[in-house]
């Protein structure tokens, strides 16, 4: 009879009922079995304690269930909303689409009786639009685009023949003007006024000392009449000149015995076609490589033509053989870059580079470009570190 009277109580009530025989029980038994009932009396309030745990973690449960439910009954819900609105902006599109067929398939219908009328006019109209098409297709062919670099690269060929023909019959001009004035004419200056080149002293008279007994200094001009800027150690018949002297005007002082003479660029030094673009292009880069040829260290000439590597990096330059550094120095207010002052012919491609006070190269460049592009990254990273 307890037993059935069990199955229908629940589960709190069923534990009291127990614990409520065992208590009566304790007060019956005595020594060990007073020690069993009292341990299980002990263990029903534990079952009591996880009853009521359980309970309550069923009813958090149940809670998240009921709101995990209402999130997708509204997921549900906006997920049909949307897709109704894009079913609604579909067939809108759809409708737009059909009326604008529509409105073309009228328009060529209209076209095509104005055509059947115009006849011929409109047959040649349409020829010339078929040639246009093919012209702008040829210009757009990579065969046709080679065609043109190739034409452009003649060109700038030709310009530089015409510029150097050009100073040449400035030259002469010159020359005439002060033979003109009686005027004593020894020497002139020789090259294209182009960077990448290189200016010379050119002896035109008998007469002319020679020009290792001649003090020579140059010098450049921001502009005509402006102020006079001293180039540090060109002191040599020949010079060629850097990123720094582009826009400016160069001269040339020779004093022999007492006596000065000055000779000055016709204009101003212009720059080297496609060399902006060549740097913009490797300042991108953390780190550029030059293939160099060490000709002097420390003012000593090196017999030795083996390759190095100068880096110029955003920080730092680097000299380097093989896997041997050779010179390594940040950018700083003591170090100096330029072009090399004299040199001869190799002067366009040749770079001096002090690192520190106690070592100094003379570099040699593949290309007159190269040595360009190196002194105008490094000065441009030396100008990003505030150098």
């Amino acid at each position: 009879a307890r037993l059935r009277e069990a199955a229908s109580l629940e589960k709190h009530v069923l534990l009291k009922k127990l614990r409520d025989a065992l208590e009566s029980l304790k007060g019956r038994v005595a020594g060990r079995n007073k020690d069993d009932v009292e341990e299980a009396i002990a263990m029903v309030e534990a079952l009591a304690v996880q009853l009521t745990q359980r309970e309550g973690e069923l009813i958090q449960e149940k809670t998240e269930v009921k709101k995990l439910a209402t999130f997708l009954k509204q997921a549900s819900e906006d997920a049909k909303k949307l897709v109704d609105e894009e079913r609604a902006f579909a067939r809108a599109e759809i409708e737009n689409a059909r009326a604008a067929v529509q409105r073309v398939e009228e328009a060529l219908q209209e076209k095509e009786q104005m055509s059947r009328a115009s006849g011929k006019q409109d047959l040649e109209e349409l020829m010339k639009e078929v040639q246009e098409a093919r012209r702008i297709k040829m210009l757009h062919h990579p065969s046709k685009v080679m065609d043109m670099e190739h034409e452009l690269r003649a060109l700038r060929v030709q310009l530089a023949e015409k510029s150097k023909h050009s100073l040449l019959l400035q030259k002469e001009l010159a020359r005439s003007k002060r033979v003109k004035e009686n005027l004593s004419h020894l020497y002139e200056l020789d090259g294209a006024e182009v960077l990448g080149s290189y200016l010379r002293i050119k002896p035109c008279s008998d007469i002319a000392p020679e020009l290792s007994k001649c003090a020579i200094q140059w010098y450049r001009f921001s502009s005509e009449g402006g102020k006079k800027e001293l180039i540090s150690g060109a002191r040599k018949s020949v010079y060629a000149p850097e990123p720094f002297d582009v826009g400016r005007i160069l001269q040339v002082e020779i004093i022999y015995d007492g006596q000065l003479i000055m000779l000055t660029t016709t204009g101003a030094i212009d720059p080297a076609a496609g060399l902006g673009n060549y740097v913009e292009a490797l300042v991108r880069k953390h780190d550029v490589e030059f293939n160099v040829v060490v000709t002097q260290m420390n003012g000593v000439d090196q017999p030795s033509e083996s390759i190095h590597v100068l880096h110029v990096g955003k920080m730092r330059m680097k000299l380097c053989k093989g896997n041997a550094t050779i010179a390594k120095e940040y950018y700083s207010g003591l170090m100096q870059l330029c072009g090399v002052r004299g040199g001869g012919n190799a002067a366009a491609q040749a770079l001096f580079w002090l690192a520190k006070k106690e070592f100094s190269v003379v570099l040699a460049f593949e290309s007159e470009r190269d040595r360009n592009a190196a002194i105008m990254l490094a000065r441009r990273f030396a100008f990003d570190c505030n150098v």
